[in-house]
């Protein structure tokens, strides 16, 4: 018998993002795999689902699905508008958080040239608000950067890669003139490093614009580049973490653990339907052997690989909410139950003992 009300999710309290009033639940669904792995009537099923169990939390991309590509462009946020005017009253229910992608990132259906002007923004906004069918987005997040940094996958910060072409204060001010319309209730950033939460947060309320009130970075058992600084950082000025790849694109699940991504035999995935996504960071080899280690270690303690990777997440004082992505209803189910799962001080000390071995392989 499915899970019913009565199940994990009752336990799950709302909590407040940042310094906003937006009170989300500390599961988050994430929908990349709407329009590309999972078709429009078995997302919506998943949405509905996922509001049965208690979730309030969407979060989406105007380049979504992933991997993007143009003919599949905005279709995800399409999915999630057109599941809203189907369902009177939903909109009422949920916090809405979508994304405006940053500089092109060989993506020039996305943003074309350099920069993230005040146009863009403004022009993305509008865009998602159509395609979601709604008059407000609850979360306004930029997907990445402006400015060149260490991300998806890179490691280290390179002045002479620096290509900035609008200021933080710019795009701050292209956020304020959505919020003040009506448009946008809160804004928040993805990706971001300390220095770029210190300065948007800096020069909101140096010149009294909106406060950024989370962070979407990814954050799991083989990327926890959060934790050097960053944590700290989110902490004391009120910066919600918004948790992403909290399975390591399925590599934490442990389906890859006895053929790699590469077998012809391999489990259906994203890490092996997709040829992309085999050379970037998840892709790995040393990102596969570091969730050999963990997914082993769950077994170990009496646990499933999912178990453990979500409830590092799930039981984290640094993550307000966890997102997770799925393409099943088997796998939204599994994510949903493994809330109740407690993880031992001795299991966390020897997760810990992991990543001293084989750090962040996937940052």
């Amino acid at each position: 018998m499915p899970p019913s009300l009565n199940s994990a999710l009752t336990s799950m309290q709302t909590i407040t993002l940042g310094r906003s009033d937006l009170r989300v639940t500390p599961i988050c669904l994430g929908t990349m795999t709407f329009g590309q792995q999972v078709e429009e009537a078995t997302s919506h099923a998943i949405m509905d689902r996922a509001i049965e169990r208690g979730v309030n939390f969407l979060d989406t991309a105007e380049m979504y699905p992933v991997p993007p590509s143009e003919p599949t462009y905005g279709r995800t946020e399409t999915f999630i508008g057109n599941w809203l005017k189907a369902r009177p009253g939903m909109r009422e229910k949920i916090v809405l958080a979508t994304k405006v992608a940053g500089p092109s990132r060989g993506m020039p259906w996305v943003r074309a040239g350099q920069g993230l002007t005040a146009a863009d923004i403004e022009a993305s906004c509008n865009a998602s608000l159509k395609r979601l069918q709604t008059d407000v987005i609850d979360l306004y997040q930029i997907h990445w950067p402006e400015r060149h940094v260490p991300a998806f996958g890179s490691m280290y910060y390179d002045p002479k890669r620096e290509k900035s072409a609008t200021s933080i204060e710019e795009q701050l001010q292209a956020l304020s003139k959505l919020v003040k319309s009506g448009k946008v209730r809160y804004i928040g950033l993805s990706n971001e490093t300390p220095y770029g939460v210190h300065e948007f947060v800096r020069l909101a309320e140096q010149h009294d614009l909106p406060r950024v009130a989370t962070i979407q970075n990814p954050y799991c058992l083989i990327s926890r580049a959060y934790d050097n600084g960053l944590d700290e950082t989110c902490h004391r000025l009120d910066v919600a973490l918004l948790a992403y790849s909290p399975l390591g694109f399925g590599l934490l699940s442990g389906k890859y653990d006895a053929t790699g991504i590469h077998a012809a035999d391999a489990p259906v995935g994203r890490m092996s339907l997709f040829e992309r996504m085999k050379s970037q960071r998840w892709g790995l080899p040393a990102a596969l052997d570091a969730s050999r280690r963990y997914n082993q270690l769950a077994r170990d303690h009496g646990l499933t690989p999912t178990q453990l990777a979500l409830a590092f997440c799930y039981r984290s004082w640094r993550v307000a909410s966890t997102i997770i992505g799925v393409t099943t209803m088997a796998q939204l189910e599994e994510d949903l139950d493994a809330w109740d799962t407690q993880l031992s001080p001795e299991l966390l000390a020897e997760v810990d003992n992991i990543r001293l071995e084989m750090r962040d392989p996937a940052q």
